[in-house]
């Protein structure tokens, strides 16, 4: 997928505008979750997520959707990560 088809996409779906996010090399967030719905393309580096109990490794061009509340991992690959977020606010 292009940038251009990303947002694109985050549009037609209702996202926000989407933000660039980098992460270290070799670094990692734990267990945690976000109130939100996101969706993001990879735009350099890997970044592998585990989401009840499924490690899935996204790289370059690969998009990954987390819907709200999962309780998710990051892993940062070695040259770390950059990725394009947007974000959707989720009826309570």
């Amino acid at each position: 997928m292009t940038p251009a088809q990303f947002t694109h996409t985050l549009e037609q779906e209702g996202f926000e505008p989407a933000v660039t996010i980098a992460r270290e090399a070799g670094g990692m967030l734990g267990d945690h979750s976000h109130p939100f719905e996101a969706k993001a393309m990879i735009v350099s580096g890997q970044i592998r997520i585990v989401a009840q109990g499924v490690g899935t490794t996204y790289a370059e061009g690969d998009v990954f959707h987390l819907h709200a509340n999962v309780v998710h991992q990051e892993f940062y690959g070695p040259q770390g990560v950059a990725y394009q977020v947007g974000r959707k606010a989720t009826a309570a």
